[in-house]
């Protein structure tokens, strides 16, 4: 098979983790170019990739605005700067592999997906859950008719306390006019894996939420603006920034986001906690997405979904599929899934990884970061022969679930999809 030439736009984490694989992997991938307006993150890809001066860019328009210069392209900016590289790289013809959420808005994922459908280029987005073997068990499970026909689905996004604190109090995603509602930024990814694996289309969408903990009305009396002035409740604080960025050595993922670069001093992360978003009480942020929110949905046939995203936990995913001939409970943490069949009344385990993950990026997704690569690659060779591949319409139509179940939560209805999807069209 061939090797793929890839150009990378966003040499954060996510663009990091994916040209990771790519050195692991010298006969399938050769990284050629990189866009990132970050020079010391652009200079850590092109060291490591050995790409030439010529190739490196400050910004993705610049990279864009030369001729083709890779097979694909992995566009791995922020959530709000996906829509104009990936309708560029369409236009002149790359393949993609497109970070979550494919954009920030309702509107800007339907063109994308209507703009890849009309140029003929394929645009895989990252979903990475489909990719893991964990889910691949639990498809497989479904797909055998094991559950008979699926009437109703409880899965709960633990998003864990420290996760939500870094990412989406103190860090990027804390803002939904900066970057994207939380259910989207965060939970595209089950809302796709849900569809993904009942295999049919959303048809009704309600759903309640709030910010309700993270909040000046929880800051303890007395709490300074950054943890590293000196709180008399540090202590007792779980979420104490000195704790989790500057002691707490081992921590590479946190550390890395806080010092903003790749294994930063205990100099730099101090630096970082007096200056930056990471230092600064949970309690008196800008943040502004939920905290907790639930999503009932309705799916063809009248199967019912019941999806919860909560900070307040340990962290993982766990997955309840009720059928007419069996259920089946999935703990992706503790790498645990059973399998009741009604007819011998008997408790089946089946296991995959054999380990406890927590499925967050910090552990690559339970494998699915290396899972999408792998597809990615013989996808676009042509000798794909899985089934964890979405293309782009259904990918973008799963985001629009999060959308529409973000409109519900805000205007307390319950939301048609079509009528809603045709509304979205007509406004782009």
């Amino acid at each position: 098979m061939r090797k793929i030439r890839l150009a990378l736009a966003g040499a954060g984490m996510r663009g990091r983790t994916y040209t990771d694989y790519a050195l692991a992997h010298p006969e399938q991938f050769e990284v050629v170019a990189v866009a990132e307006p970050v020079a010391h993150k652009r200079e850590y890809i092109a060291a490591r990739h050995h790409i030439a001066p010529e190739y490196c860019f400050e910004g993705y328009r610049e990279l864009l605005e030369q001729p083709r210069l890779a097979d694909a392209i992995l566009i791995c900016t922020m959530d709000d700067l996906h829509f104009e590289p990936a309708m560029k790289a369409i236009e002149l013809g790359y393949d993609i592999l497109l970070e979550k959420p494919a954009a920030p808005t309702a509107q800007q994922c339907a063109a994308i997906m209507d703009a890849a459908q009309e140029k003929g280029v394929r645009v895989i987005v990252c979903h990475v859950l489909r990719y893991t073997d964990f889910y691949a068990a639990v498809k497989r499970v479904i797909d055998q008719g094991l559950l008979g026909d699926i009437l109703s689905v409880v899965h709960t996004e633990a998003v864990g306390h420290i996760h939500q604190s870094h990412s989406f109090v103190r860090g990027n995603w804390r803002r939904s006019d900066e970057t994207a509602p939380m259910l989207l930024a965060k939970s595209c990814h089950d809302l796709d894996l849900i569809q993904w694996l009942i295999g049919k289309r959303c048809v009704q969408v309600q759903s309640f939420g709030a910010l309700s903990y993270f909040t000046r009305a929880h800051m303890p009396q007395g709490a300074p603006e950054r943890c590293i002035q000196g709180c008399p409740h540090a202590a007792d604080c779980c979420y104490d920034a000195v704790k989790l960025y500057l002691k707490d050595e081992n921590n590479h993922w946190f550390r890395n986001v806080a010092g903003n670069k790749v294994n930063p001093s205990n100099e730099e992360i101090e630096k970082a906690l007096w200056e930056g978003p990471y230092g600064r009480c949970v309690y008196q942020c800008d943040n502004n997405v939920v905290d907790h929110q639930v999503v009932n949905m309705r799916f063809e046939g009248d199967t019912t979904v019941a999806f919860t995203m909560a900070a307040f936990n340990q962290g993982g995913r766990h997955t309840r599929i009720m059928g007419t001939k069996g259920e089946l409970n999935a703990d992706m943490r503790r790498d645990s899934i059973e399998l009741f069949d009604f007819q011998t009344r008997e408790i089946k385990q089946i296991s995959t990884a054999g380990q406890e993950i927590d499925g967050s990026i910090r552990d690559g997704h339970g494998g699915g970061d290396s899972g999408i690569m792998q597809a990615f690659y013989e996808h676009l060779n042509g000798v794909y022969h899985g089934n964890a591949l979405g293309e782009i319409v259904t990918s973008c139509t799963n985001h629009l679930i999060a959308f529409a179940a973000e409109e519900s939560r805000v205007q307390n209805t319950v939301v048609d999809l079509d009528a809603y999807i045709d509304r979205v069209r007509a406004q782009r």
